[in-house]
This record gives structure tokens, C-alpha cells and sequence, in this order.
């Protein structure tokens, strides 16, 4: 940090001027103001188009939107699985390099045999980077465990990091990612695990907030889910669900029954599902990275989604396997290229609608008063830019919880 940062981080107040563009979202859509600024203090915004502070940050005519909500990451792992595009650059599917060892269970040893403190430091340098892409929350899975001893451990680095990076992480327990090598054989086995020891000893952690499950074919079926999810609100563990990728298994029918914050990846949702969802206010949360980086051609139905009156979200799925991307703009671009969505409509799922995705959207994803102080000053003079930029971002500053977090 240079002497500028902790000039203003000491700072109570500090007040944004000469913004270009102020672009934030809320559940009325997204508003524009021009030549204005932000008072902030406290961490929180104060007042916008008025008011004296501390010390001022010059934006120089540019654009000023609400720092990303990514509301769907798998951030804890310890290596790499760059083979596994190599594979599919070949010609493997998903499907194909699961069934020969690959896919989420080739993560598990790298994180069972990793210390804490070594998977803390990946962890801390992937926030780095996200923050430098202007997210500033993110929700933040365990699953690469899948033991009680590893998936506490990786609740544990979600917690350490979160108390000590800038960027605010919500934690989500996954152990239902995947069956385990030893319990391939034995799939009653490893869900008793999880609901009669694994849950029982997160709630007693107290870290986890949310419990997902992988409804999937080749994955957990819409009756184990069923049973994980609700033992998991028992325990205090709010639910969601990585819903109908592949196939329509009937999960996100099934995220409607259980009272779901959020189905996410939803590519072969089905009608009926969407039905589910719109009567029980699950938000749908589309993840176009992973269907870009998987090298597939079917998008989720966004449109579909809108149309129907769900709240839809967008989130990166960043993981080691299939989707190494953490880059929210990028996601924006996918959106309006692949999803049939307005450029209003991805900037509002990646902020305000990500942030109701976590139940967090009288806190953050978007610009108004009362609300934490994360902002992102950009190169930029347009919404339009960003998308149209695909790959090159330009970001002047990120500022988090009214703290300056990156830039000069």
C-alpha cells in the first residue's frame, strides 16, 4: 500500500468528485447521474451530489459504478487442473474426464495433503486479483475437501482470509460437491456422513452460513439433495443449489420446494422448474463462463428467466477446473454476447441481483445511501464500455467499505 492509500484509510470521510457517469442498480432497474459526486464516511455512503470531507479522490470526468457481487466461486484449492483443458482441447467433455479421475475429485488430495496456512496464501492472492477486477464481495465455497477435517479446514481459510483481506467473502459449505473416491462405491454412505457429522460439526463451527449441493446426473439426485439441503436448515445453514447443468434433474423445481436463495448454472432448466422458481422468489444465477470455458454452445435461457419475473444474477464460477475466470466484466460481456441480455440487465445482475443472491441487498450491490462504500472508479465513460472493452478493463481505483483498496 502506498502513502496515499493510507493517507485516506485513516481518513473518516472522503468525497468522490468530478464523476462523469454515477451508474448504480436496485430492484427499479439501473440510473444513471452525470456530473456528480459520493460522500462517504464511516465506510458507508453519506450523500451523493453534495457534501464536504476529509479529502477528495478526483475522477476525472469518468465513470463511477457499485463494486461486482460475485455470488458463485469455488476460491479454495491448492492446484491447478491445466491438464484437464489440455484434455478438452482434445476433444474430452466434462463428462469424459470426470469418469477417468478427473473434474472436482482430482482437486480433493491437493487440499486434504495442503496446511492452512498455505492454502490462506492462495486464497489471499486470488482476492488480489478479484479486487483488482472491481469485485468486492464474493461467495465463497468450500467442496475440495469433502472429509469433515478438510472441508472444516477450508471454512477455516475462508474466515481467516475474509477477517484480513479487504474484500468481504461469504462462506458456503459444499460438502455435497461430489461423492469422494472412497465413498464411490457407497453414495448412502457419504450423505449420512454429511447430514448426521459434517453439518453438525460446520453449525458448530459457525462460519458457513449457506449449505449447496451439486444436483446433477452422475452427482447427488434430487432426493439426496433434498435430504442435505433440509438437514442443513436445521442446522441453520441456508440453502442453494448448482441446479440442472448438464440435464433437467428437477433441481431447480426443487430449489422453489426447499425455499432456495438462489439456483445457479440452470443451462437445461426446464419449464416447470422455471415455474418453481418464480413462485418461490429464487433468484436464478447464470454462470456464461462456465459454459465459455467448457467450450459448450448452450447458454442458460436468460430471457426465458427475465421474462418470467426471476431475479436473474451473474457470477464468475471460478474454480480450478471448469471455469478459471474471475474477471466480472468479462462475465458482463458473455451475458450480452451469449445470453440475450441487455448491457443494463448484466451490470444490474452483477452487482445489485448478485448481492440478492447472498440476502445482502440492503448492505451492498449498488450506490445509495446508508449502504457500504463500495465503488469502482474506471477508465471508462460508459456502461457500454465495459462490455464492449470483452477483455481489457480499465480500472482507475476500487474502493471498499470506503477504504481505497487498489490504484494509486
Amino acid at each position: 500500500m502506498n502513502n496515499q492509500q493510507s493517507k485516506i484509510n485513516n481518513l473518516k470521510s472522503t468525497i468522490l468528485t468530478n464523476i462523469g457517469c454515477l451508474v448504480s442498480a436496485n430492484s427499479d432497474g439501473v440510473t444513471s447521474v452525470e456530473n456528480t459526486s459520493i460522500l462517504i464516511e464511516n465506510g458507508q455512503i453519506a450523500a451523493i451530489g453534495e457534501g464536504k470531507a476529509d479529502h477528495q479522490i478526483d475522477c476525472g470526468g469518468k465513470m463511477v459504478t457499485a463494486g461486482f457481487v460475485d455470488s458463485h466461486t469455488h476460491p479454495v484449492f491448492y492446484n491447478k487442473r491445466d491438464e484437464e483443458y489440455a484434455m478438452r482441447l482434445a476433444g474430452a467433455s466434462y463428462e469424459e474426464i470426470a469418469e477417468k479421475g478427473g473434474g472436482i475429485v482430482s482437486s480433493v488430495e491437493g487440499v486434504r495433503q495442503a496446511s492452512k496456512e498455505a492454502l490462506v496464501d492462495k486464497v489471499a492472492n486470488r482476492m488480489d486479483r478479484f479486487i483488482s477486477m472491481g469485485t468486492t464481495t464474493v461467495e465463497a465455497k468450500s467442496g475440495y475437501g469433502l472429509d469433515i477435517p478438510s472441508e472444516l479446514k477450508s471454512l477455516e481459510v475462508i474466515d481467516e482470509v475474509n477477517k484480513s483481506h479487504a474484500i468481504d467473502m461469504v462462506p458456503t459449505f459444499m460438502g455435497g460437491h461430489a461423492f469422494p473416491k472412497e465413498y464411490k462405491d457407497n453414495q448412502v454412505g457419504y450423505v449420512n456422513l454429511i447430514c448426521d457429522e459434517m453439518i453438525p460439526a460446520v453449525a458448530e463451527q459457525g462460519v458457513a452460513i449457506f449449505n449447496d449441493v451439486f444436483c446433477e446426473e452422475g452427482y447427488f439426485t434430487i432426493d439426496q439433495t433434498k435430504r442435505i439441503l433440509e438437514t442443513g436448515k436445521k442446522h441453520g445453514l441456508k440453502p442453494r443449489l448448482h441446479a440442472d447443468e448438464f440435464v433437467d434433474s428437477g433441481a431447480a423445481e426443487l430449489a422453489g420446494e426447499v425455499g432456495a436463495f438462489s439456483a445457479d448454472h440452470l443451462m437445461a432448466v426446464s419449464d416447470k422448474g422455471i415455474g418453481q422458481m418464480t413462485d418461490n422468489n429464487v433468484v436464478a444465477t447464470l454462470l456464461p463462463g462456465t459454459t465459455f470455458f467448457l467450450g459448450k454452445s448452450s447458454y442458460a435461457p436468460a430471457r426465458r428467466l427475465i421474462d418470467a419475473g426471476i431475479t436473474v444474477a451473474l457470477a464468475t464460477d471460478f474454480n480450478p477446473g471448469s471455469c478459471h475466470i474471475q474477471s466480472m466484466p468479462f462475465i458482463m460481456t458473455l451475458a450480452c454476447m451469449h445470453l440475450g441480455m441487455t448491457v443494463e440487465e448484466a451490470y444490474q445482475a452483477t452487482t445489485f441481483n448478485g448481492a440478492k443472491a447472498l440476502g445482502l441487498e440492503n448492505e451492498i450491490g449498488s450506490i445509495e445511501i446508508g449502504k457500504k462504500a463500495d465503488v469502482v472508479v474506471w477508465n471508462m465513460d460508459s456502461l457500454l464500455d465495459i462490455p464492449y472493452h470483452v477483455s481489457n478493463h480499465s480500472i482507475q481505483k476500487v474502493i471498499k467499505n470506503g477504504t481505497l483498496v487498489f490504484g494509486a
